[in-house]
């Protein structure tokens, strides 16, 4: 079996006290000075109401006396401390400037990793990238280092999803499929996590998956890793293998879940849990990497996320399970009998008298039906052969006195032939579209606003303080490519939150498309969570811009997300 990587054999953020932690820790920080080591060991200390301490040590880097309450730059106001170790502290805060929720990493100044979590958080910042967990701040004041992220509410750990069993096919692919490509985004920009765990990855409400702690979670508790690389990928694997399993893929219990038996090596999830997805099993084995079982499956590994994303982009998609409705109740049917329709209906137990028919009348004789058809026959002989003579006569003085006319040429059908209304129009291509240009909106999702699926989107990205971008600018949103000239009728767009937009056309004699927003035509506007954008009347045009103004909230900052787009002649 391979080696385990240290961000694979990582625990918890509140699990300091674990054996593989504290062996990651120790590899981690191989060549230290005996002094140093001292220090950190003695600064692994919780302190409580009481004031007492786990190790009776007195540490050479004393953990700041910080308590609820206290304000950091006159505006993190700290709240609650989720983690105390190593000489650094968690907390979950609240920034009274913005009134949002916020987390926030703190260790003394002097502590020998302050300079290495400074410098990790401000490149994560500088990715901006929405699939991670943003850093908001990074400051070094009064003798302390601190680092501001983002807090998620609604979003849940997938530890806590792990609890609850493993995760449905579709899930644990879009797990796999999300987190690949975020990190191989994050490595192209020469950016590692190595405590990739199931605590560090975040499913929101809708979802989509966030990673936090890129690069300072390691910081933090000095990890480092010659192939950063492999490391994460086979983080990954881990991921997918718990998600498939509810199984860690190694021999020891960790973040609440089971081992694997020890001495059995790294079985495939399809082997220790019946109904595994085949597809996704061999994903999890090319990333973690066993030569056994990729020998035996003839399957490369994938020692890169950017691999493991283009593995996973390959495997035929897998669909979300069909939604189940509850059976509806047999139906009722009413019957009506002859001639009891409109009227009142018999009550049980009331006796109602059936009516008497009335005898037939007496029928016909077969002479009196002879003569009546005789008198009918010579009736209609008779007035046809008089209009025939009437109608004779009128013609023939019509044609006598009619003057020749000049005859009129038919009308060309195709001349008159409407274009066809109500039919899909296809999408060809798009992008998005910022004239601010300080950055792209998540490029890499833009796909999925026109996917036909509803439970991918393309998002913004998050602004903060206002509903309206931030007051940054106007707007921004996606330039649909139709190919060529098209008619478009109407434009059906369906968000998630209740969101406000335009629809704006290029003109039809465009040869490119319009690089400002005034270069668009507006023709409709509208808000809401299914908004369907009709012009007056239909135009022509190759350049659709679904042009968003205003923005629901999202975990604490305002974003917009679009899941579908449909748009007809």
């Amino acid at each position: 079996m391979a080696e385990r990587s240290t961000a694979a054999v990582d625990v918890a953020d509140n699990s300091g006290d674990d054996p593989l932690t504290a062996k990651a820790d120790k590899a981690a920080t191989d060549g230290v000075a005996e002094a140093q080591d001292q220090a950190d060991k003695s600064a692994e200390v919780e302190e409580d109401e009481a004031g007492t301490r786990q190790n009776g040590e007195q540490p050479s880097i004393e953990t700041p006396e910080l308590h609820s309450g206290h304000k950091l730059a006159r505006r993190y106001r700290l709240e609650e401390c989720v983690t105390r170790l190593d000489g650094f502290s968690s907390w979950r805060a609240v920034d009274e400037k913005l009134r949002r929720a916020v987390g926030v990493h703190l260790l003394p100044a002097d502590h020998p990793r302050a300079r290495s979590v400074l410098a990790a958080a401000r490149s994560s910042a500088l990715l901006g990238d929405p699939r991670f967990v943003q850093v908001l701040d990074a400051v070094e004041e009064n003798d302390l280092v601190y680092v501001v992220h983002e807090w998620l509410p609604d979003s849940t750990e997938l530890t806590a999803l792990l609890a609850a069993g493993p995760l449905e096919p579709h899930d644990a692919y879009q797990l796999v499929s999300q987190v690949s490509q975020a990190m191989a985004a994050a490595h192209r920009e020469g950016l590692a996590h190595l405590r990739l765990t199931p605590s560090a990855v975040l499913r929101s409400s809708t979802g989509q998956y966030r990673i936090r702690g890129l690069a300072v979670n390691a910081a933090l508790r000095g990890i480092s890793a010659e192939r950063p690389q492999r490391a994460d990928t086979e983080a990954i694997g881990a991921l997918l293998y718990a998600a498939l399993t509810q199984r860690w893929p190694y021999d020891s219990d960790a973040y609440g879940l089971s081992g694997l038996p020890k001495g059995v090596g790294l079985l495939a999830p399809d082997q220790v849990r019946a109904g595994v997805h085949r597809g996704l099993s061999e994903i999890a084995m090319r990333a973690l990497a066993n030569d056994g079982a990729t020998a035996s499956r003839q399957e490369p590994p994938c020692t890169t996320p950017d691999e493991l994303a283009k593995a996973v982009a390959a495997m035929p998609r897998i669909r979300p399970p069909e939604p189940e409705f509850p059976t509806p109740p047999e139906y009722q049917r009413t019957t009506y009998q002859q001639g009891t329709y409109g009227r009142p209906q018999q009550r049980p137990g009331v006796s109602v008298t059936q009516p008497v028919m009335a005898p037939p009348a007496p029928l016909e004789s077969r002479t009196g039906r002879a003569l009546k058809w005789a008198v009918s026959a010579l009736l209609i002989a008779a007035l046809g052969l008089g209009s025939w003579q009437i109608a004779d006569r009128l013609l023939g003085q019509k044609d006598a006195t009619e003057t020749p006319q000049t005859t009129q040429p038919e009308k060309n059908n195709e001349d008159e032939k409407a274009p066809e209304t109500g039919k899909p129009v296809a999408i060809v291509g798009a992008h998005d579209f910022d004239p601010e240009g300080d950055g792209a909106e998540t490029p890499s999702e833009i796909g999925n606003a026109y996917d036909g699926n509803p439970s991918t989107s393309w998002q913004t990205s998050i602004y903060y303080g206002y509903s309206n971008f931030g007051r940054l600018k106007e707007g921004v949103g996606l330039v649909l490519d139709l190919g060529s000239v098209q008619q478009v009728g109407k434009v059906d767009v369906t968000f998630e939150g209740t969101t406000s937009v335009q629809l704006r056309l290029a003109p039809e004699n465009a040869s490119d498309q319009p690089t400002s927003a005034d270069g668009f035509t507006t023709l409709a506007q509208g808000s809401g969570t299914h908004v369907p954008l009709a012009p007056p009347k239909a135009v022509k045009t190759r350049y659709v811009l679904v042009w968003l103004t205003d923005l629901p909230g999202s975990g604490g900052g305002y974003r917009g997300k679009i899941t579908d787009i449909k748009i007809t002649s």
